[in-house]
């Protein structure tokens, strides 16, 4: 996939998560979200500073931080967390149109956006749309990811493989569910487990930890 296909899901991913937001009681901001530690408020907040960085930005705040990858996502998304839901929104809203990205290839602008979506809707019980092109995308960038969400070592010796979109991958005892679903579980989230099945599902039970950001 090019780079202006992938912006052109992006954009799309970060409009309807803007939705998604806009749509949420008061209440909801509190609830907690699927990364570990954090609630809907500040997932919405490490979204929109994910959409908002720049390599400079990038360097400069993992400078501050130590060069410490997680400290600085945390800290980063604790402080926008702080945010007022509508600037969240309004802010988020002016990055559906825009290109600029950390020093990472453009594809994991796309996963950050699919799977923090998802770290927000599927506790809150809120159906999502993603494409399936963009679940797909997000499953091939993902299943050899190591740093800093683990995948490759979680999955290894399983054979994956989705229901809902056309992607299988690794060999080995089975694991089989939706392809968010599958994303979701990949990337360290127990959540969602309990919409996979297989004889491999047990295996990755075991290898499950709190999710990364």
């Amino acid at each position: 996939m090019d780079d202006a296909k992938t912006w052109d899901l992006i954009h799309r991913e970060r409009a309807a998560m803007a939705d998604t937001l806009a749509a949420l009681e008061p209440d909801q901001w509190k609830e907690p979200a699927l990364c570990d530690g954090w609630t809907v408020h500040i997932t919405a907040g490490h979204i929109l500073v994910g959409a908002e960085q720049t390599p400079a930005k990038f360097m400069k705040r993992m400078a501050a931080n130590g060069f410490r990858f997680n400290r600085m996502m945390d800290r980063d998304s604790r402080r926008a967390g702080t945010l007022a839901p509508d600037e969240i929104i309004e802010r988020l809203r002016a990055t559906t149109s825009t290109t600029n990205r950390p020093p990472a290839p453009v594809m994991t602008m796309l996963g950050e956006i699919v799977v923090h979506g998802e770290d927000i809707r599927r506790p809150l019980g809120i159906t999502s749309d993603v494409t399936p092109e963009s679940v797909t995308a997000c499953l091939e960038m993902y299943q050899d990811a190591s740093f800093p969400v683990g995948t490759k070592k979680r999955i290894n010796g399983l054979r994956l493989v989705a229901t809902d979109v056309d992607w299988a991958h690794g060999a080995g005892p089975e694991v089989t569910g939706t392809g968010l679903a599958l994303l979701t579980t990949m990337t360290g989230r127990a959540a969602g487990l309990r919409d996979l099945d297989g004889g491999g599902l047990t295996t990755l039970s075991e290898r499950m930890a709190p999710a990364l950001k």
